[in-house]
């Protein structure tokens, strides 16, 4: 798993790479869950995330309520068909808000 972190203005780029499994998923969430701070915009690009378990959608929910706690928002980019659809299968996909690139991410943000 590989995780980039851009800070851009007042929006903080997260790009993740790989597979979110019960493995990968603790150091993805020390690195990024310590992102939210107080009215901070996270965008998470997961366009190169082919795979994600429930450990990942536990990730997301956690930095999603961290999020919110500290009035930040956060912008889920690029989730591929089959994470998007487990996603609203267990009803996560309403607690976010999701976009297909990162432009329009980014504009969400802004």
């Amino acid at each position: 798993m590989e995780i980039t972190i851009n800070p851009l203005e007042t929006i903080t780029v997260v790009s993740l790479s790989g597979d979110i499994t019960t493995n990968t998923a603790p150091t993805i969430q020390a690195k990024i869950l310590p992102l939210a701070t107080s009215g901070n915009k996270i965008l998470l690009d997961m366009s190169q995330v082919k795979y994600m378990s429930s450990a990942g959608l536990r990730f997301l929910l956690s930095l999603y309520r961290q999020t919110s706690a500290f009035d930040g928002k956060l912008v889920l980019v690029g989730l591929s068909e089959e994470i998007a659809d487990t996603m609203a299968v267990t009803g996560f996909l309403n607690f976010f808000t999701i976009s297909d690139t990162l432009d329009s991410g980014l504009a969400l943000l802004h």
